[in-house]
């Protein structure tokens, strides 16, 4: 498979896997009979942005894979696609709002160490990481504030 082609699997490994698990772990009554903070966004707005997000991080891990298949960047990248497809049902299906906290208070550490290791080798591959270190920031602030109100 050429360096090229190998994009396809990315995409469908990110975006695929990740609507895989949106669908398989949608919220449910639980969740919308729980407190949320007044900065909670509506609904419709998490489907959206995390398929551009999921584009952006298919095409990140595709860069930094292509430079280099074994080194720091690219094992940063499989450990945050690990933690992002773990949070969803540790919050949604397992209701445990408090581990999921965990969990992406560890990504979004994960997120800023691979914008700082692949800046050094692929300017466009961190930058690319940029909007999705934003909204996991903000998905972190919204986890803890719902965790504090339950």
């Amino acid at each position: 498979m050429s360096a090229r082609s190998a994009i396809t699997p990315f995409i469908l490994l990110v975006v695929g896997g990740g609507l895989l698990i949106g669908l398989l772990t949608a919220p449910g009554p639980w969740y919308a009979e729980l407190a949320k903070p007044s900065f909670n966004p509506p609904n419709w707005i998490f489907g959206p942005v995390w398929t551009i997000l999921y584009v952006l991080i298919a095409v990140a891990g595709w860069r930094v894979w292509q430079r280099d298949r074994s080194g720091p960047a690219i094992k940063l990248w499989w450990l945050q696609l690990v933690l992002n497809f773990a949070w969803s049902p540790v919050f949604f299906a397992l209701h445990s709002v408090g581990f999921a906290l965990v969990i992406i208070v560890a990504l979004f550490a994960t997120i800023l160490a691979f914008i700082a290791v692949a800046r050094s080798t692929d300017h466009v591959s961190a930058w690319l990481f940029v909007p999705y270190a934003c909204w996991v920031g903000f998905a972190s602030l919204l986890n803890g504030a719902i965790w504090q109100l339950n």
